[in-house]
């Protein structure tokens, strides 16, 4: 009896550890029905210690809308829901995502496309109960001018005088 487990043992064994052909290919059709099944939005809590405020992003086409809780004193509270406003709804398709600062005072979050490596800062704007999004932007060609660069030098779009912000990478 103990040869006929012994053999059994083995037997299986080799199945576990020389998975079909046709089963790894399977498996591996299987990993973007895997993905979608995720779910199509990604969440991320904006990185302010002192703010309860999530964002939500449509990861098909960079939509973002925020939620935060607020205080009651009639009941458990309510949940606060700010949608999409200027630049926050949805953009060209691609492959988004939400990236938090590491700033600790920071209510805003980055919307990044991983597909094109473009970027842009979302927050949301109190007076209009709307998030908003600057225009998607990424780094220039290389041996080209920055806009931040010709932003610090001149007048910033929109404003009488030069950036408040230096350059980066120089000192004051």
């Amino acid at each position: 009896m103990p040869r006929t487990i012994c053999s059994l043992s083995r037997t299986l064994r080799r199945s576990f550890t020389r998975p079909a052909p046709g089963l790894l290919a399977a498996a591996l059709a299987l990993l973007p029905v895997a993905a979608e099944a995720a779910g199509p939005y990604e969440f991320v809590a904006a990185p302010a210690v002192d703010l309860n405020r999530i964002y939500r992003i449509d990861r098909a086409n960079g939509e973002v809308t925020s939620c935060q809780y607020g205080l009651r004193d009639d009941s458990v509270g309510v949940t606060l829901c700010f949608a999409a406003g200027e630049g926050a709804g949805p953009q060209t398709p691609g492959e988004y995502g939400l990236i938090a600062s590491r700033h600790a005072r920071e209510s805003g979050i980055y919307r990044v496309n991983y597909r094109t490596g473009e970027t842009s800062a979302c927050y949301v704007q109190i007076r209009q109960e709307l998030v908003v999004c600057t225009e998607q932007a990424g780094p220039p060609p290389a041996g080209t001018a920055s806009g931040a660069g010709a932003a610090a030098t001149g007048p910033a779009p929109g404003r009488a005088g030069p950036s408040a912000t230096p350059p980066q990478g120089t000192r004051p």
